[in-house]
């Protein structure tokens, strides 16, 4: 059991980190993207107001990076100045006027062809490869409208990005790594005094079970010579009622600390044989209370284990549906799922609620508080299934829907 919580620690840190690193990311390199797309239209779009033919320029109501002179900041020039564009200038009819190709990196041609595939979009801003460009249209002195297409390369910043990208990864990728070896450091050192505890809790039922053992024992076999010496007595009838209960109550505490600690046989069970044996020992319990058992059970279903537990297991949910259902009917059904068997025991009864689901395979647990006729039941039964269902490899679990219970036990299944 602690086993498992360790692991479901390890899972649960790992995963908040991954999710947290990735996150993480997503919103660095969002914003980034964002940050510098705004900032190449920026530049580009104060391009053209630089260029000499362009009438429009920015003023210091319109933009407050302009001067006195509408001339841009020293900074905002200097940026300007640093970054490499590149300028088609198209007329409306589709002439090229103007192709400013200084540094030739890209060919007139492909320019030309990335800012007719813009304007033939209506599209004011694309991304081609490293370039961005931003398209902005403009008047002539004699009336006519152009379309100036700036592109802006960003090559190098894009390589920048991947290296950054590149190093956080492996840096982030190592610190996982970290941090996982020291979760399950620090995991061990958070279970171990719990697993230790338990560990000693088990071993002091299991003494104390087999302690019992013997008392209960006597003490049934003295009642017995008084009984055939006294007769029918009121105060001998309740000490062994009582000693009874002690002996089914040191029984089921034995079976329970069989099923978490002792080490199952590795042989090959009959499932559907099981079931079926089960099924039968419990139709006659059933009837005596007006029920009846509607069975579905597939052949051939195999498991490895052991064959006393997972009757046991089978007992204990078909008890449990006798004693608990609403109805007149219980469906039991063991199937084969892939490589998994598949057991369920249904009865008819109200929905339990979830705070009292969570604890209905804890130790001595009863659903029902205010219920005091469970003869020798003490809220046992539940917890040796789950034990011998997680013994065997598999898990149990409860489910309530349109006025039923449903049990179901998932074990792997032999091939």
């Amino acid at each position: 059991m602690f086993k498992q919580s360790r692991k479901k620690i390890i899972v649960s840190i790992m995963g908040s980190v991954i999710l947290l690193f990735a996150m993480t990311l997503f919103v660095i390199f969002f914003v980034s993207y964002r940050n510098m797309r705004a900032r190449n239209i920026d530049m580009m779009s104060r391009h053209t107001w630089r260029m000499p033919d362009a009438e429009e320029r920015p003023d210091k109501e319109s933009d407050p990076n302009a001067r006195e002179d509408g001339e841009l900041r020293p900074d905002q020039g200097r940026h300007v100045e640093l970054l490499t564009f590149y300028t088609v200038v198209i007329r409306t009819d589709g002439t090229v006027v103007h192709v400013e190709n200084e540094k030739g990196i890209h060919s007139d041609e492909e320019l030309i062809g990335y800012a007719q595939k813009l304007i033939a979009k209506g599209k004011w801003y694309g991304e081609y490869g490293t370039l961005c460009c931003l398209r902005e249209q403009k008047g002539t002195v004699g009336g006519d409208y152009y379309d100036i297409v700036v592109f802006l390369d960003n090559a190098v910043i894009e390589d920048s990005v991947k290296i950054l990208l590149r190093n956080v990864l492996i840096v982030g990728s190592a610190a996982i790594v970290v941090l996982f070896f020291l979760s399950l450091r620090l995991s061990k050192r958070i279970i171990q005094p719990l697993e230790d505890n338990d560990k000693q809790q088990r071993q002091f039922i299991s003494d104390a079970s087999h302690e019992l053992k013997t008392p209960v024992a006597v003490i049934d076999a003295n009642a017995e010579l008084l009984a055939r010496e006294l007769g029918d007595n009121e105060w001998l009838s309740n000490i062994r009622y009582e000693n009874d209960r002690m002996g089914e109550l040191v029984k089921q505490l034995l079976d329970l600390s069989r099923a978490e600690s002792a080490e199952l046989p590795a042989e090959t069970v009959d499932l559907s044989r099981v079931v079926t044996g089960e099924e039968l020992a419990f139709e006659s319990l059933a009837f005596d209370q007006g029920k009846t058992i509607l069975s579905e059970i597939g052949e051939d279903i195999h498991v490895t284990g052991s064959e006393t537990q997972l009757a046991q297991l089978v007992s204990v949910l078909l008890d449990n549906a006798v004693r608990h259902s609403a109805g007149k009917e219980i469906g039991l059904s063991l199937r084969r799922e892939g490589h998994e068997a598949v057991l369920e025991v249904v009865n008819e009864g109200e929905e339990i609620p979830p705070e009292k689901k969570a604890h209905l395979f804890d130790r001595f647990y009863r659903a029902d508080e205010a219920r005091t006729d469970e003869g020798q039941h003490y809220g046992l039964g539940l917890a040796i299934a789950k034990a011998v269902a997680e013994k065997h490899g598999g898990s149990i679990g409860v489910s309530c829907a349109d006025g039923k219970v449903t049990f179901s036990v998932t074990l792997p299944a032999k091939k």
